[in-house]
């Protein structure tokens, strides 16, 4: 069955992950699945414009409403600084996998190979929370990871995906779902304008 698993992965190009962006004071690790095309192209975490994260983390952090706009308002060096400063870090449960254009549905289960996420949480003792982005990453966490952790484990949550694929919630929506889980009791700064969710 691996041999079956290695032959068919070995035939179509693997999609892999970066390196971990991870902050000397982290206390939450956000994990998504694997790199979209767009930010496999770009070489950047989340380089979708559509893509809800940076708005989202940027926005906690600076005690803002979010906007889609940040990534042109911050270069993506400034937007790692930004939220790592904060302690955040972000990773993806894959090292690698087989999934054609960019959708997690098309992933193929025979060709997901894990990061050592264990090994970085014990250098990282300080993790006080895990943050899946999304359903799929939650799955993916579940299988390959939860299993290998040493206790005490951090506080794991799972929320909604930040891809533009997910569109059952607004921005807004998102954002608000984060700040609750994230231990932010009220989303900043919600006065009568909504946000800014425009390109």
């Amino acid at each position: 069955m691996q041999a079956q698993a290695r032959h068919h992965a070995d035939a179509h190009t693997l999609n892999t992950s970066f390196d971990p962006l991870l902050s000397k004071t982290m206390h939450t690790l956000v994990l998504g699945t694997m790199p979209g095309q767009k930010s496999l192209q770009l070489k950047q975490y989340y380089a979708h414009p559509r893509n809800a994260l940076w708005p989202i983390l940027c926005a906690i952090v600076n005690g803002e409403k979010p906007t889609y706009t940040v990534h042109q308002q911050l270069s993506y060096g400034e937007r790692c600084k930004l939220i790592t400063n904060a302690g955040f870090g972000l990773w993806d449960v894959l090292a690698s996998c087989e999934r054609p254009g960019s959708l997690d549905g098309n992933i193929v289960r025979e060709s997901e190979y894990p990061n050592d996420i264990p090994a970085l949480l014990r250098q990282h003792p300080d993790v006080e929370r895990i943050v899946c982005n999304g359903r799929t990453a939650e799955k993916l966490f579940q299988r390959h990871i939860l299993g290998q952790l040493d206790a005490p484990l951090p506080t794991i949550a799972c929320l909604p995906s930040t891809s533009p694929a997910m569109a059952a919630l607004s921005l807004i929506e998102k954002f608000e779902r984060w700040c609750e889980a994230l231990s932010f009791s009220q989303a900043p700064s919600q006065q009568n304008s909504p946000p800014d969710v425009s390109n």
